[in-house]
């Protein structure tokens, strides 16, 4: 990172505080000093003490670092009682992504302490777990839990808030929680398991609550919310707001309870009372009529209360009368040297519970005590100071919009108001946007449900600007008007892009400009600017801006595969559906050399296999394309957790026969497979084991069972009603055409999945409007809807055509489809794919652009399309049958290369029973016994006795894969990688999740660097030495030469390798065992610390 951009940047912002400041604070102080202007004779450092390691506290720090130039005028310490420093707690339900911290670090990743390097470099003093517990403003000195006492000159109290929790009776039992850091979920995490919680109650129905209440239903635990007032986000919305936003709340399968008045948390011995530990059973509540509410967990979210109590035990420091430290607009507390900033801050009575005003006070507060502590001169014409903030929000609470800003709930009794309302119940949109009475000046809004145009309209409000002649224009959500997503970014230097950080587009314009075409990527774009980093919700517009930035200076935002292809996804294809001589370009190997270089990647190995797939449909397993395969289609089956594979058979429109159900039931029942049936009308068999699946699918293809592609980018359901053959209110036969346009579809692969629905009247039973394309039935054909898809970011499909018959419906699906296919980027799902169309010529988005292109033809592409996707109709193979008929084939599903032996899942995962099925055991964290295994030596082998074993013949070893083989009872991976005549072997078993999988990693390479990327969690090794291309872990490897036509690897005796790499020692199992100790393990580790010898090769 140019540190210059980054401070630029900050100097530039100091212009923009407003000039209104008062240059001197009448605030009340305890004592007065002089303004310092310079340090002491000795040049000593001033000490700044900054009282809590948060957000706020860590922005304040990063601020003043940079305005210390020189670095000659302060040192910092601050006090964290948390067991890691600053992290990113506004984001903290996407913690359950990664279950990793370090996703959500406000500087770099955290170390085993929980501490990063930024502090270090930097000479900052991180107390961690360390909580402040006094502070005596006369002696100026802050006391630690640890009994660690600071000197300080300046003091800064950045201690927030903790959850307020009201006093009612059972607070204290068993399974009643707070959300507020990681260990809160961690600790809920674990109550849910070990206690089988099926239902909890988040008490709050504030952003706070709501955001808990997703975070117990990312635990898989049936979620109520409990609002005492008559709506949700009462603060922010209205009641038209919150009837939108429990609608898209309560479709996730969570439930609303407003109005509620809980009484007491009851026990499971009944008891209602304020000292029981009986742990929690239900929620009563004195609302007349109202049942208990029986649930096993409580996470109480009810708003927030400042930590003031350090400030209150000193004595001196002035407290508001509800709590908070009382600042002035200089941050200042009425004792000399102590500040005050974030959530425990009380200005003007009022205490600010969001990021940004936090963010604000932090820059405020900085430069106050770099001038008037420190003596660093800044040329400031006025003096900084915080007067309060713009409380606008942008959320996106349980996948939906929700924005309020300006005054968006005036008084009842202000006349100078005019209100526009859109209602859109079936859509889930609300807006409400409030209008001076003669319609000239937008004062404020609601926005739930689509929120697209926040930012405009937002700028509107709170800096004015001419409104359209008919102002309520702006009221109808951008979906609506036919797009997706937000007018073009207003070119203002001023326009506020990241309101977390008050980050304007000229302040990150100014950054891209300093860091010049090479340096400006995203990333440092986002460190430099600060832009992105608060809550997330503005990094598409800071990615548009640097692409419309760089674009000027000549450069360009790179979309490229990878490193080994200078191209996007979209241009590959073209380069090669165009090529004069489609056959040289029918294989990776000659793209690769037309196209590429050096030897493919996990990354551009499936985006070119999927590209071969779209333009010539061959089996992806023939020819060498099984190379190319991701974890899942190279096995034609999902790689679940512990390397075993669910099974998904077609079941085209959830249309299925008695004696396909009893084959199943009979299938499932002679492998032992778990039985779940899916979200969308099929039947998932989980548990088999890579060499069982030819068998399995050829009993299940006895009853016309054909793989369903549940592995593949490529369509797997289309979901139906029952239509009109039963229901009666269906106008059309749903069923039939459902399996009508699965079967036309099936095996295509494409840049995404893609799912499909027919529903059989405008009852929409099917959810065909959140799909990739649906349908639904009229009385003179269907309406056919392209564009949406549900998952983390749902998006309502657009209205294509109206009233077509099933033919038709077919022929613009398959322009559609291959347009699709031929243009999006690389795991890019139909909506963004549409989203990012260009608009229609009469401005009607990219939905009138497609019907311009897929039904007026404006393009003259029709004929190609039709051509090409007949042709995938025409050459349609099962992909399963085609393993079971085929002796060589099926020679790819051998567990091992040398043995016809097989370890059972069993030996590798231990397999627990529920609710009468066996699942394998869970995994535990990362960093817990059984993951992240590492020996303290690679070489562990340095001093064993070696010799050369013949583990088959090269011909059992397919090019440029893995293969595992059996030695002892160890499994070995063995990679034949042809294209540079190199053979590599290393232990099969990552060591991340101690998974036997490796032998099934798609190989290639970094920067010249031979690798295998694991097929669980895409971890890199290095081929050659076993390092960790990403992180810390190690694989041992073993030399290997080719003998004539024999594969020889050179290893120690079965026995020594069976002591550390066995199967049945390094099995996953739901009770730890001490499996370090024999006897011949310990002579290995040990004879490995004694002796530095290696062995010659």
């Amino acid at each position: 990172m140019k540190r210059s951009a980054c401070l630029a940047l900050f100097l530039s912002s100091i212009s923009q505080d407003a000039g209104a400041f008062q240059a001197i604070s009448p605030f009340a102080r305890q004592s007065t000093v002089q303004k310092a202007t310079q340090l002491n004779a000795e040049g000593d450092k001033k000490r700044v003490v900054v009282i809590g390691n948060g957000m706020v506290g860590q922005r304040f720090m990063e601020n003043l670092l940079d305005l210390d130039v020189d670095k000659d005028k302060c040192t910092i310490s601050t006090f964290c009682e948390e067991p890691r420093a600053a992290y990113n707690r506004v984001k903290l339900t996407s913690y359950f992504e990664t279950r990793d911290p370090s996703a959500l670090t406000m500087t770099s990743e955290f170390d085993e302490e929980g501490r990063t390097p930024w502090y270090e470099e930097n000479n900052v003093e991180l107390l961690l777990n360390d909580k402040a517990v006094s502070i005596d403003t006369e002696k100026k000195i802050i006391k630690g839990a640890s009994g660690k006492e600071v000197d300080y000159d300046v003091a800064v109290f950045a201690t927030g808030s903790f959850p307020f929790v009201p006093p009612i009776p059972g607070k204290q039992r068993p399974g009643v929680f707070v959300y507020r850091t990681i260990e809160d979920l961690e600790a809920m995490l674990a109550y849910v398991k070990e206690n089988n919680v099926k239902s909890a109650a988040v008490i709050g129905g504030g952003l706070l609550g709501l955001e808990a209440a997703k975070a117990v239903a990312d635990m898989e635990v049936e979620s109520h919310i409990i609002e005492f007032a008559p709506i949700l986000m009462c603060r922010q919305i209205d009641q038209g707001g919150h009837d939108a936003l429990v609608g898209k709340i309560e479709e996730m399968g969570l439930k609303v309870h407003c109005g509620a008045r809980t009484e007491s948390f009851v026990g499971e011995d009944g008891s209602t009372d304020m000292e029981n530990m009986s742990p929690v059973s239900a929620l009563r509540f004195s609302n007349e009529g109202w049942d208990d509410l029986p649930v096993q967990m409580v996470v109480v979210s009810a708003g927030i209360k400042p930590r003031d109590e350090l400030a209150r035990e000193e004595g001196n420091i002035a407290i508001g009368e509800r709590g908070g430290i009382v600042v002035d607009e200089q941050l200042n507390t009425n004792v000399d040297g102590v500040y005050a900033i974030g959530e425990i801050a009380l200005y003007n009575n009022f205490i600010y519970g969001l990021i940004a005003p936090g963010y604000d006070m932090a820059g405020v507060c900085s430069k106050i005590v770099a001038e008037n502590e420190l003596g660093i001169e800044l040329g400031l014409e006025d003096q900084p100071a915080f007067t309060g903030a713009d409380l606008s929000t942008k959320l996106k609470l349980l996948g939906c919009d929700v924005a309020s800003f300006g005054e968006n709930q005036p008084p009842a009794d202000d006349p100078d108001v005019s209100n526009l309302v859109w209602n859109d119940p079936l859509g889930g949109i609300y807006r409400k946007l409030i209008f001076n009475k003669e319609g000239t000046k937008l004062r404020g809004g609601i926005l739930v449900g689509d929120a697209a145009d926040y930012s405009k309209l937002h700028k509107l409000a709170m800096q004015g600007g001419e409104l359209p002649e008919n102002a309520g224009m702006l009221l109808a959500p951008p979906s609506a008007r036919g797009a997706v997503e937000e007018e073009e970014l207003s070119t203002d230097p001023s326009t506020q892009v990241c309101s977390c950080n008050d980050v304007t587009r000229g302040m990150i314009t100014d950054v891209i400009g300093e860091l010049g075409v090479e340096g400006a990527t995203l990333k440092e774009v986002k460190a430099c600017s600060k832009a992105g980093t608060g809550c997330g919700g503005c990094e598409p517009d800071v990615k548009k801006i640097l692409s419309q930035e760089l674009e000027k200076m000549g450069g360009s935002l790179s979309n490229n595969l990878c490193e080994h292809f200078d191209y996007s996804r979209p241009e590959l294809m073209a380069l090669i559906r165009t090529d004069a001589d489609p056959s040289s370009v029918d294989s990776f190997e000659k793209i690769l050399a037309k196209h590429g270089h050096g030897d493919g990647c996990e990354l551009c190995k499936p985006a070119v296999g999927s590209i071969l797939a779209s333009l010539y449909n061959g089996v992806v397993l023939d020819d060498g394309r099984d190379a190319l395969q991701d974890t899942n289609d190279r096995s034609l089956a999902n790689m679940q957790r512990g390397g075993s594979y669910s099974v998904i058979p077609r079941v085209p429109g959830g249309e299925i026969t008695p004696e396909q159900l009893i084959q199943m039931g009979k299938t499932a029942k002679k492998y032992d497979l778990y039985s779940k049936v899916t979200g969308a009308q099929r039947i998932d068999f989980f548990g088999a084991a890579k060499y069982q699946l030819p068998d399995i699918w050829e009993e299940l293809g006895s009853v016309g069972l054909e793989s369903g592609h549940a592995y593949a980018k490529a369509l797997r359901t289309v979901k139906s009603c029952v239509g009109s053959t039963w229901c009666r209110y269906g106008v059309q036969d749903s069923v039939s055409f459902a399996i009508r346009v699965e079967n036309r579809y099936k095996a295509i692969r494409s840049p995404h999945k893609m799912k499909s629905a027919v529903s059989g009247c405008v009852r929409e039973c099917a959810e065909a409007q959140g799909k990739d394309f649906g349908m639904i039935a009229t009385e003179n054909g269907y309406n056919l809807y392209v564009g949406g898809n549900g998952g983390v970011n749902p998006v309502h499909a657009q209205l294509l055509a109206t009233d077509i018959d099933e033919d038709t419906v077919l022929k613009y699906l398959d322009r559609y489809l291959m347009y699709y296919i031929l243009t999006a980027d690389k795991l890019e799902r139909t909506a963004p794919w549409q989203a990012k169309l260009p608009s229609g010529k009469n401005g009607g988005g990219p939905i009138e652009h497609l019907k311009e292109v897929i039904i007026e033809d404006s393009l003259g592409i029709c004929d190609e399309l039709d051509r090409r996707m007949q042709y995938l109709v025409d050459t349609y193979h099962d992909e399963w049958a085609e393993v079971v008929k085929d002796p060589e084939r099926r020679k790819k599903f051998k567990q091992f290369v040398n043995t016809d032996e097989n370890q059972s899942r069993e030996e590798m995962i231990e397999f627990i029973d529920q609710r009468g099925q066996k699942r394998p055991t869970d995994w535990l964290a990362d960093g817990q016994p059984q993951t992240n295994w590492k020996l303290e030596e690679t070489d562990v082998f340095a001093r064993s006795e070696k010799s050369w074993v013949n583990v088959g013949k090269t011909s059992d070893f397919a090019p440029n894969v893995g293969s595992a083989i059996l030695y002892g009872e160890s499994q070995l991976a063995v990679f034949n990688n042809a294209n540079h005549g190199e053979w590599y072997c290393t232990q099969n078993m990552c060591p991340h999740k101690q998974a036997f999988v490796l032998s099934q990693g798609i190989i290639g390479d970094a920067s010249g660097v031979a690798k295998v990327a694991c097929p669980l969690h895409k971890k890199q090794f290095g081929l050659a030495d076993g390092q960790q291309l990403d992180g810390d872990l190690a694989l041992i490897t073993f030399p290997v030469k080719i003998e004539g036509d024999d594969v020889m690897v050179e290893l120690p005796s079965e026995a020594e390798v069976d002591a550390i790499l066995g199967t049945s020692g390094l099995r996953v199992q739901s009770s730890c065992m001490d499996i370090s100790g024999t006897e011949l393990e310990k002579d290995i580790l040990n004879g490995i610390k004694s002796t530095n010898s290696t062995v010659a090769v």
